[in-house]
């Protein structure tokens, strides 16, 4: 295989396949893994379709969960075998399905349906066959063992690579701009035990799909994973602080706490709704949020 610019050799059988712009979104960084009989692409990213001949042959494309970005590749491996999380099945299984597991409201829908179709390369594959946490897929010499960490969809995915010591985090990206779990089959709290998870699981190198692509060493992934965990708390402190007076669920998705106010996202305000409400229903839970009679909530 040639290797491209920007692409990563992490061990003698793994290789970063590198996206563009360092796989910022709409493109990730996809990982190769070759073992002695068989080969293994995870999360096919848009970059990787006009790859798809030099890379061959894929005996398997693995995804560590099924959104847009992480599946735009795989119509280009139509031989290979497809596997997909267990509970995210669905969104592979039909583009309907898919939508289902984004939860977005019907204007905001019929748009990023047109998207995935067209700019993402959407291709059901009802045959796909599934797995669930501890799979293990031996190539070889080469085993890639799953691990089941939701909350970005209920089915996300990790997987770790040996002998060459990699763990694959998928959308638990490391960005500054934090966990995301704005889609109905997301979820915050499920988000919250897989950051303390994956933080003990020790790996020589970390690679994630998205922004930071790839870190050596234990020490220089806790940092960064430091830093993603505490976007959550600076949301929902921020939310208590706009909660100083009553406000209610669309106050709050117009003032926007995960996106910056004017940015242009087609689905901010189903992300806002979704993302904030679970900070908001967790605090009234835990009594620091009161629901006044008027559907507005306000601080205790």
């Amino acid at each position: 295989m040639a290797i491209a610019d920007g692409d990563r050799e992490l061990g003698p059988h793994v290789t970063v396949l590198a996206g563009s712009r360092g796989g910022k979104y709409p493109d990730g960084n996809a990982l190769l893994v070759r073992g002695k009989h068989e080969t293994a692409l995870i999360d096919p990213a848009l970059a990787v379709r006009p790859r798809a001949p030099a890379l061959a042959p894929v005996h398997h494309v693995l995804n560590s969960h099924v959104h847009e970005d992480h599946v735009a590749g795989n119509s280009a491996f139509p031989e290979a075998c497809w596997h997909v999380p267990a509970a995210d099945r669905l969104g592979i299984v039909s583009l309907d399905g898919l939508m289902t597991m984004y939860g977005f409201d019907p204007a905001a829908e019929a748009a990023f349906r047109r998207a995935v179709e067209q700019e993402f390369h959407y291709t059901a594959r009802p045959d796909a066959r599934t797995f669930d946490d501890g799979a293990v897929f031996d190539l070889g010499g080469v085993q890639i063992r799953a691990i089941h960490t939701p909350g970005h969809t209920r089915g996300h995915s990790c997987f770790h690579i040996v002998p060459d010591d990699v763990l694959y985090l998928g959308d638990i990206d490391l960005s500054s701009f934090g966990p995301y779990y704005g889609d109905a089959w997301s979820c915050l709290e499920d988000f919250e035990r897989t950051l303390a998870q994956v933080a003990r699981i020790a790996a020589r190198w970390y690679a994630t799909f998205h922004h930071i692509g790839v870190l050596e060493g234990r020490q220089a992934f806790l940092e960064r994973l430091e830093r993603f965990a505490a976007v959550i708390q600076r949301r929902e402190a921020a939310l208590c602080d706009f909660l100083r007076v009553p406000r209610s669920l669309g106050d709050i998705v117009a003032h926007r706490f995960v996106y910056r106010p004017g940015d242009a996202v087609p689905f901010a305000d189903a992300v806002e709704r979704r993302s904030m409400g679970q900070h908001l229903e967790r605090l009234v839970r835990a009594g620091r949020v009161v629901a006044l009679a008027d559907a507005r909530f306000v601080l205790a």
